[in-house]
């Protein structure tokens, strides 16, 4: 198994029990669950609000899912050249994350609205740490 679908797999499993934990157990705070956001919580006292919450945090999931399979595929179906512009697009896209959604959630954090206290830098050094992983394999599988 290449460096390359090594990564990919890593990427695909930690992605999956994401999707499993939005899905059984949306309010967690741990993984990535949304519980983290107090206005998770305060959602809950406004029935058509929660329910916008629970649509949207089922879409993310959903969406996830769909990545997953097309990363399955690529694994079992991609030759080299696949899986290599994959995991290029796979750190595009995981940088995205420094566009929005990254300034959003340091955002409210600063402002007291996560828990726990610093909970965005958390998670923006394991965004960091997803994309190092995919540049190390990135650059070990064109020196190999």
């Amino acid at each position: 198994m290449s460096i390359l679908s090594i990564a990919i797999a890593m990427f695909a499993v930690l992605e999956t029990l994401n999707v499993i934990m939005l899905y059984f157990t949306p309010g967690t705070r741990k993984g990535n669950g949304v519980g983290v956001f107090n206005a998770y919580e305060k959602s809950k006292a406004d029935p058509e609000v929660h329910a916008l919450i629970t649509y949207l945090i089922n879409w993310v999931a959903g969406t996830k899912l769909i990545f997953i399979i097309l990363l399955v595929v690529i694994l079992i179906t991609g030759n080299s050249t696949t899986k290599l512009f994959s995991v290029i697009g796979l750190i595009l896209s995981i940088l995205s994350f420094y566009w929005r959604l990254y300034p959003a959630i340091k955002s409210m954090d600063n402002k007291g609205n996560i828990t726990p206290k610093g909970y965005s830098k958390t998670l923006g050094v394991m965004i960091a740490g997803f994309i190092g992983i995919f540049l190390i394999a990135l650059g070990l599988y064109v020196v190999l």
